[in-house]
């Protein structure tokens, strides 16, 4: 059977206060974020930014005011502390199972969720942890016929111009990841990760 290559879905700032960690991309990038939604079974909520060819953007936090049903945040965040940084990657493929035997299993199993009339596959472990430290993308599968959250997002004026993820097994990564996307570099290095933006007021990185 060929592989179904993956490709970047949408890319992630964890913070452990959500308005802290929108204003800091807000005053990074230079444009306002939209309100987004609440995420029962993780206890978590987010503000989202939309991006030119199709992709957008998240800040993640927990919400203090609720209990995650799952009994654990997702995208690392119990274990989230320090300021607002670049933590997770989301890579969406047309079949899931098949991008889940040929990834590590650290990267969960795939757990079906809905949000209004989102409705999608996802990956998480067991514990919500992130698969090597977050070099390893969450890996996501819209449901058919549900519309993308870059379609109702407004035209930021932002465009991803490249994403870099460093990491000292950046090679077997890429190994365990059919990935076809030209704006993703996977290098090898101590962990870190970079995106670079064109935005309307110029080219500006977050880390």
């Amino acid at each position: 059977m060929n592989a179904r290559p993956t490709k970047l879905d949408h890319l992630a700032v964890a913070c452990s206060n959500l308005a802290e960690g929108t204003a800091w991309v807000e005053a990074q990038l230079g444009v306002r974020l939209q309100p987004g939604g609440q995420h029962a079974r993780y206890g978590t909520h987010n503000t989202l930014l939309g991006l030119a060819d199709g992709l957008y953007f998240e800040v993640i936090a927990k919400d203090p005011d609720a209990i995650p049903e799952a009994g654990h945040a997702w995208f690392g965040l119990d274990d989230f502390a320090g300021p607002p940084r670049l933590a997770n990657w989301i890579c969406q493929t047309d079949d899931i199972a098949q991008a889940v035997a040929k990834a590590p299993p650290e990267v969960g199993a795939p757990r079906a969720l809905t949000r209004a009339d989102l409705a999608w596959h996802i990956t998480v472990p067991d514990d919500g942890s992130l698969p090597y430290q977050g070099a390893f993308p969450t890996l996501i599968e819209w449901a058919k016929g549900t519309y993308h959250p870059a379609d109702r997002l407004p035209d930021s004026g932002c465009r991803l111009v490249q994403f870099q993820v460093l990491h000292p097994q950046a090679e077997a990564i890429s190994q365990m990841l059919d990935l076809a996307d030209d704006r993703v570099r996977l290098t090898k290095g101590a962990f870190a990760m970079k995106a670079t933006f064109e935005t309307p007021g110029g080219i500006r990185t977050l880390a």
